[in-house]
């Protein structure tokens, strides 16, 4: 996987930290509808930093896929 790729997953948990930061302290200023819309933006950067990491390890071949169906391999 190129260099560019692991840029962007860095990115992505980056951004999700920020958004995790962000969230938590406006949940401490008492702004709790602000606190949830940055927990969910949260949440959306860290699934997509992890389908992004997911993705590299497959492609390097450090992850094998799970099956669609448990106990049945491919």
């Amino acid at each position: 996987m190129t260099q560019s790729s692991h840029n962007r997953a860095a990115e992505l948990h980056n951004l999700a930290a920020h958004a995790h930061t962000a969230a938590a302290a406006s949940h401490e200023k008492g702004d709790h509808e602000s606190a949830n819309e940055l927990s969910k933006k949260a949440l959306e950067h860290s699934n997509k930093a992890h389908e992004e990491s997911e993705s590299i390890a497959l492609d390097n071949g450090e992850l094998v896929p799970k099956p669609l169906i448990p106990g049945v391999t491919a």
